[in-house]
């Protein structure tokens, strides 16, 4: 006599083996959990493959290097290293969202709020506010950083190395210049129409 907790057994095309009444593959149960929505959207500006010579030979590794934003004003790159790609990467994400910082920008985050040269190395980023309906004239590392910081309208310039590393250290290095026209007054304890 069947007890009351078995569950039903009945033949399947499987070669005369008998499954159990759930029809879950291999037994494992199916979660439907919903992902939730990312705090930081991410970009992978760079991947080298990076080698060590050793007694054996060369020993392959990858760097990758990563910029993480909100798009609302807050950036911040990392890179990592591994033997395979997906783990630098992930390795560089988890650097990057650690070194997240503010940026100052004006005009509800379209523009920054004046021209800043930022140096790294023999890289050298100019970066000057633009007009409404401009657009992001930028190209590479520092495209990716604009876009991801929510910058809709900017003009900009690498001189010297475009070596990618230094050109995102480059473009951060004039993004933290950036002042608006209220942290000044503040600075300086005055109102903002006696500096303007």
């Amino acid at each position: 006599m069947p007890t009351e907790n078995t569950t039903e057994q009945r033949p399947n095309n499987n070669g005369g083996r008998f499954e159990r009444g759930n029809n879950n593959r291999g037994g494992r149960r199916q979660f439907s959990r919903k992902r939730e929505p990312k705090e930081f959207e991410d970009v992978v500006v760079s991947i080298n493959r990076v080698s060590k010579t050793v007694k054996g030979g060369r020993r392959m590794r990858f760097a990758a290097l990563v910029v993480v934003g909100d798009k609302k004003g807050r950036i911040g790159f990392g890179m990592g290293k591994a033997a395979e790609v997906p783990d630098a990467i992930r390795k560089a994400n988890e650097a990057a969202v650690k070194n997240v910082f503010r940026v100052s920008l004006v005009e509800d985050n379209r523009t920054v709020p004046h021209a800043a040269k930022g140096v790294h190395g023999a890289s050298t980023v100019y970066l000057q506010p633009a007009a409404p309906g401009t657009g992001v004239i930028a190209g590479g590392a520092v495209r990716s950083i604009l876009e991801l910081a929510g910058v809709s309208d900017v003009l900009s310039k690498v001189i010297g190395s475009r070596t990618s590393v230094n050109v995102v250290y480059a473009t951060l290095d004039a993004l933290r210049q950036m002042h608006t026209v209220e942290d000044v007054a503040k600075l300086r304890d005055k109102k903002v129409s006696e500096i303007r």
